[in-house]
């Protein structure tokens, strides 16, 4: 069978271990993403990896872009056979990663749109490799692979920074904040700086600040990236609170992921 390129696979090193995760399961079997199957997820990362490529190539031959959203990059993928899906994977990978290599010698610290945000250049490539993290983690679970890329600094400084407006968004839409009323939480990992999340009537931030007072949640970094993203280590008791049940509540709630 064939694999990516060379190039791809020192772009997004962790392709593989996803890739191998994927292989060993059924396309049909489901997976720790709610409502979604191996396949689902293959169709999702397809159109996560020709958005990506597409955007980015419109902003480097100076054309705007809107990201088109997830029903309409992933409707072609869900057509296609099983055999089809996973080669179209393969080069829609191969065409982010060259697009990504050529962009490298540009101003990192320019601000692309995507998807109602503004993203760096270099986040491109990261935002694919999250992904595949993230949803290897969706399909294999909490084994020593997962749990050590999870881990990764660069994993939560990415969903922080280039994806924590859309990640609060659904959480927030589903809080009751009146005038007054708000919600903040500070999710902790020793040796690391506090991930504060706070939301109100004007909307969501989330940012690293450094640790102050008690934490809403404690836990470890591979179980706080998952946290981040709505998800929940498969153990309930590598993360701790002491705040009470109504508190933690709405901070979980606010922590919905997308």
């Amino acid at each position: 069978m064939r694999g990516v390129s060379a190039r791809t696979a020192e772009v997004l090193p962790e392709w593989e271990p996803f890739a191998a995760a994927v292989r060993a399961s059924s396309p049909d079997a489901g997976t720790w993403c709610e409502a979604w199957t191996v396949r689902d997820i293959v169709v999702h990362q397809a159109g996560n990896a020709e958005e990506l490529g597409r955007v980015l190539a419109q902003h480097l031959s100076g054309v705007a872009t809107r990201t088109r959203p997830f029903s309409e990059r992933e409707q072609p993928y869900r057509a296609m056979a099983d055999a089809d899906l996973w080669s179209a994977l393969l080069h829609r990978l191969d065409q982010l990663s060259e697009i990504a290599q050529s962009a490298a010698d540009r101003d990192p610290d320019t601000d692309v749109a995507w998807t109602g945000r503004t993203m760096k250049i270099p986040w491109f490539a990261e935002h694919m490799r999250e992904e595949l993290v993230l949803h290897r983690w969706d399909v294999a679970g909490d084994d020593s692979t997962a749990r050590a890329a999870l881990a990764q600094p660069w994993m939560t400084e990415h969903s922080v920074r280039a994806v924590g407006r859309p990640l609060l968004a659904r959480g927030c839409a589903g809080l009751d904040l009146d005038d007054t009323g708000a919600v903040e939480g500070r999710l902790r990992v020793v040796g690391a700086d506090d991930v504060l999340v706070r939301a109100d009537r004007d909307g969501a931030r989330i940012e690293l600040v450094a640790p102050d007072g008690p934490a809403t949640i404690e836990t470890d970094a591979a179980a706080r990236a998952l946290l981040l993203w709505g998800r929940r280590p498969a153990d309930p008791s590598r993360w701790r609170s002491g705040v009470g049940p109504e508190a933690l509540r709405q901070v979980r709630s606010l922590l919905r992921g997308y």
